[in-house]
């Protein structure tokens, strides 16, 4: 199975920690995203609870029009995550 080639751009603490603007992955939902993530930034590893859930700390956004939490959501190719802490902005 092939998944859509997804990029995700990191902001704040998470580009700190991560050393990187930004990744590009393949993956078909939000849940194969962050497992993504932690697979190539083992220092973001906390992006993802102990329940396979975005932890609390963070927001990620889709394409920058809505927020998304819910790691069953379908990605196309093309799409932009952008994942924040949620304390971003104050």
């Amino acid at each position: 199975m092939t998944f859509p080639t997804i990029t995700i751009e990191l902001y704040g603490m998470p580009r700190a920690r991560a050393g990187v603007r930004e990744l590009v992955v393949s993956a078909g939902t939000v849940g194969d995203a962050l497992a993504e993530v932690v697979a190539n930034c083992p220092a973001l590893a906390d992006v993802v609870s102990a329940d396979g859930r975005l932890a609390s700390q963070y927001l990620l956004s889709l394409d920058g029009k809505h927020f998304v939490s819910n790691v069953l959501q379908p990605l196309q190719s093309g799409d932009r995550l952008l994942l924040l802490s949620s304390d971003a902005g104050g």
